[in-house]
Formats: structure tokens, C-alpha cells, sequence
């Protein structure tokens, strides 16, 4: 076979695993043999409309079967995928469709208005709606499909690009980070080895596959097994604890709140969990009150670390551990190498803060039409620089000390301080501006928005979400305004966020 990569995944798949279900979505079922043949359908509908190997298609929907098969039908033929993020703004996904250059967007159908309003002016850009009849400006996907159902079976590489994944920007742009298809194949690899993943799993998805953690730690290293992947779109306790009962759930992923809404639920004591083998929590450190009540249920964690960057994986922390490294982020996965290193590059001393470094085929090598971000991003053209602060203990694991580009974490979302903060000093009234996570008990951090206005003016937090509201996600919207005199500085002036944290998030 020609294809190396991973659109030749279901294919080779097909008659492994021939008659057993390969996806359950909304109390439906899809064999291995089904999901095949819709992949390649729509893979000879991709080609017969002109679509060829590296151009661009994009999806914008939450968990449904349609975007695995656009995912695997683009990549069967060399095609780019781009999964959108459904919480974004439209100017933010319209600056995502156009620094990608995509060709066709495909969108659920209750994101009809947003895909409209996120197409405007962009030319050349064909919509198509994944899970309904379809519209004046956007066929249906079932209509678009070809009636060949044959696997084509194109010469894609193992360096071939496969996913463009934009990642919030640090300097008020999102940069797409490229992910080959050796990126994917060796996270998953990792994902196998560390997870102990195997052919008989039934792995819950309730994160967004538009992130790189529901792809990398659960689709694609369950796809790769020939096991079952369950597809919800939304996070509901009630329902999570419903299905691991009534379906047998061995596996599931989250991050603190996803856990600890489950372990606070009525249900929780009585619903049946003995078919989990599996759950990883990402994100952020987990809170022990919650590892307490998982063992009390004869349940553990087992604990991550990663980034879009590394497709996601970097480290791990196994079930073994979780008690006693608690608020480690583990150790490095099986086939990834982790450094921590000092500001000129040399390692960092046992239990000496660093840079964390992260090295191995499951890490990028550039952005998207971003040449001098990717060369900053690597140190000796082969270590990513994490931008995160940690260090190792006696034994080798790592634990996370600080985030060195103040990236804030709320609810398993990345929040990126300056994307937000260009939009605030926007104000007339406002001379500057810091956002800062301040530890939330649900969500995990939640951005405050630390301002100085001009005098004889003020402002206020509703003046602020207005004036953002409409062109960012809501989950990056300042949950609270605090006016300063000033801002603590460094000697050349810059803002000591860290300084900050400590008056307004002490903790």
C-alpha cells in the first residue's frame, strides 16, 4: 500500500476488525466495514470536486461521526485537515479559514450562521453541512458523497502534513502547528504503550476532537486498535455516568472539572464503574478531594501533560503514582524525550526550575506559513521549547512550576493573555491592562482582566466584555476587573505578572 499515513488507517482496519463497531454516536452504531465505505465515498467526492494532495479542509462541528470521515477521507488522499475550535468567534475561525487557505468547510448544522458569518469574503471556499439536508450556500455531505466506494490508494508519506491546528497566539495571532502524520502515528504509539490501550476498549469521548488531546489520546490510538469509540458532544454528568453503565465504558479522559462534577454527582455512588480501566485527567493537577473519591470507588487517575505541539503527549503519570507524585506531571512517554534547562541552554539541576524541552516524532517541526515562530520554537533545531517552568525530582518525574508565556488554563481551554489584552487597551478610558488566571474551584483558573485607566476616567467589567464580546470565545472573557494605580515592573518596565498572581491569586 502506498499511504504511510493515517487515511489508509480504516482501510487496513476494515477487515481486521470486519462486523465489529467502530463509533456509537446518538444511539447509532457504524461497523468498520460502514465507516470505510463513507470515508472512501467521501475521499472520491474530495477528488472529483478537485480537492488534491495538500490542499486544506476544514471542519467546524462538535463529536460526530462525520468528522472522523472527513478527517480520514482528506487524509486518504494527501489532503490537509483543519478542525476548527465551535467556541471561537466568527473573526477568529474567518482568520483560521484564511491564513489555511482552506477549500472547503464542512459544518454542523446548528453552526449554519456562524459558518456563514465565517465565510464572509473569503473567496473560493465551498460549505458543505455535515448532519443535515443542507442550504442555499451549503450542500448536504450525504449529497456531496461520491457513489465509488473504493479505497484510493494515494502515495501519502509518514512527513506528509495531515492536521493544521491553530493554537491561541501569544501575540495576538493563533499559529497553526503543522502535524505530520509521523507526529500522530507516534503519539499514538506512545498513547498504546503508556495507556496499555487495546482491541476491546470502548473509549467515551466527551472533549471536543477539534482539540488535540480527544484525537491523540483517544480516537486515533482507539482507531489504530480496531476498538469502539463512543461520541458525545457535550459534557453532561448525568449522562457520562449512564453510558459507562449501560455501554461498559473502559476508557475516558478529562481534565479537574470534568471529574470532579462526576465524583459530586447524586448518581455517583450507586452508578455501576467497574468496566473503567482507564482515566486520564489533563489539564492541570487534579484536586486530592477528588482522587479520594475515585478510590473509594476502587477507581485511579492516571495523569498528562502535553500540548497541540506535541500531538499531545509529553509526559505521564501512571495510576501507580497518583497518590504518591501527586501534582507531578509523571514521566516522559515511552518514545518522547523531556529536558528542564537553564536560560543558556544547559540542564537544569535535579529540583532546579527550568524551561521544560520535549523531543521526538511526536513533535511538530514548524507552523503554518510561520517560518520564524517555528525556528524560535526549537532549540538546536530539535527540542520544542514548552514555554512552561518545572523540574524534575530524584526520581525523574516532573512536576509543572509556572507557565513561562502566562498562558491561563480554564476548563481544559488554553487562554493566551495578549490576544485579550490588545482588545482591552483598545478602551479609551483604560492605559493598560494584564490578564491573569485567578484559581477557580470549577473551571480550574479563570482570566481577571488587572487595569489602569487615564485620570479623572474609570471603567468597568461590563464595559470590557462588551467591548470584546462577539470577537473572542466567551471562555476567554475577563470574569472579573480590578483598577491599580499601577502595575508591579521589572527594571525595564515590563509587567511582573507573577507579582500580580500573588496579590490577586494567592495560592
Amino acid at each position: 500500500m502506498q499511504n504511510q499515513g493515517l487515511g489508509s488507517w480504516i482501510h487496513r482496519r476494515r477487515i481486521k476488525s470486519r462486523g465489529k463497531v467502530a463509533i456509537v454516536s446518538a444511539g447509532t452504531e457504524l461497523t468498520y466495514d460502514e465507516f470505510d465505505r463513507n470515508i472512501n465515498a467521501l475521499a472520491h467526492a474530495f477528488v472529483e470536486n478537485g480537492i488534491a494532495r495538500g490542499d486544506r479542509v476544514a471542519y467546524l462541528g462538535e463529536n460526530h461521526p462525520a468528522f472522523l470521515e472527513v478527517f480520514f477521507a482528506a487524509t486518504q488522499i494527501g489532503a490537509i485537515f483543519v478542525p476548527l475550535n465551535t467556541r471561537l468567534a466568527a473573526p477568529e475561525l474567518q482568520y483560521a479559514l484564511e491564513d489555511s487557505g482552506a477549500s472547503i468547510l464542512v459544518h454542523a448544522e446548528a453552526l449554519t450562521d456562524l459558518a456563514n458569518r465565517s465565510v464572509v469574503g473569503i473567496d473560493k471556499l465551498r460549505l458543505l453541512t455535515a448532519d443535515g439536508p443542507g442550504s442555499a450556500a451549503s450542500d448536504s455531505l450525504a449529497s456531496f458523497r461520491s457513489d465509488d466506494t473504493e479505497f484510493i490508494d494515494a502515495p501519502v508519506r509518514e512527513d506528509d502534513p495531515a492536521i493544521i491546528l491553530y493554537t491561541s497566539g501569544t501575540t495576538g495571532h493563533p499559529k497553526g502547528a503543522v502535524l505530520l502524520h509521523r507526529n500522530l502515528i507516534w503519539n499514538s504509539f506512545n498513547a498504546i504503550v503508556d495507556l496499555d490501550v487495546t482491541s476491546s476498549e470502548k473509549t467515551l469521548l466527551i472533549g471536543p476532537m477539534f482539540h488535540v488531546a480527544a484525537l491523540g489520546m483517544g480516537a486515533f490510538p482507539a482507531m489504530l486498535k480496531g476498538a469502539t469509540l463512543i461520541l458525545e458532544t457535550a459534557f453532561d454528568p448525568a449522562r457520562v455516568l449512564e453510558l459507562i453503565e449501560s455501554l461498559g465504558v473502559t476508557m475516558m479522559s478529562g481534565v479537574p472539572t470534568t471529574f470532579q462534577l462526576l465524583s459530586e454527582h447524586p448518581n455517583f455512588a450507586s452508578t455501576d464503574l467497574s468496566s473503567v480501566r482507564t482515566f486520564t485527567c489533563g489539564g492541570s493537577a487534579i484536586p486530592m478531594r477528588v482522587i479520594d473519591a475515585f478510590e473509594e470507588r476502587g477507581l485511579s487517575f492516571t495523569m498528562a501533560y502535553g500540548m497541540t505541539e506535541t500531538a499531545p503527549g509529553a509526559t505521564n503519570l501512571p495510576a501507580l503514582y497518583s497518590r504518591e507524585k501527586a501534582g507531578s506531571a509523571g514521566l516522559p512517554h515511552f518514545f518522547t524525550d523531556v529536558r528542564v534547562v537553564n536560560e543558556d541552554g544547559t540542564d537544569a539541576p535535579q529540583g532546579s526550575i527550568g524551561e521544560i524541552l520535549i523531543r521526538g516524532k511526536n513533535v511538530i517541526k514548524e507552523y503554518w506559513n510561520r517560518p520564524e515562530a517555528s525556528r524560535d520554537s526549537f532549540i538546536d533545531g530539535e527540542w520544542f521549547r514548552s514555554g512552561d517552568m518545572g523540574y524534575f525530582d530524584e526520581e525523574g518525574f516532573l512536576f509543572i512550576a509556572d507557565r513561562l508565556k502566562d498562558m491561563i488554563i480554564s476548563g481544559g481551554e488554553n487562554i493566551y493573555p495578549a490576544e485579550i489584552e490588545q482588545m482591552i487597551i483598545e478602551l479609551e478610558h483604560i492605559s493598560g491592562v494584564a490578564l491573569i488566571g485567578v484559581p477557580d474551584e470549577k473551571w480550574g483558573e479563570v482570566p481577571w482582566a488587572i487595569v489602569t485607566v487615564f485620570p479623572g476616567t474609570t471603567t468597568s467589567l461590563d464595559e470590557v466584555r462588551a467591548h470584546v464580546d462577539g470577537r473572542i470565545a466567551r471562555y476567554k472573557m475577563p470574569k472579573n476587573l480590578i483598577i491599580v494605580d499601577d502595575f508591579p515592573r521589572t527594571g525595564s518596565g515590563k509587567i511582573r505578572k507573577a507579582d500580580l498572581r500573588k496579590m490577586f491569586a494567592p495560592g
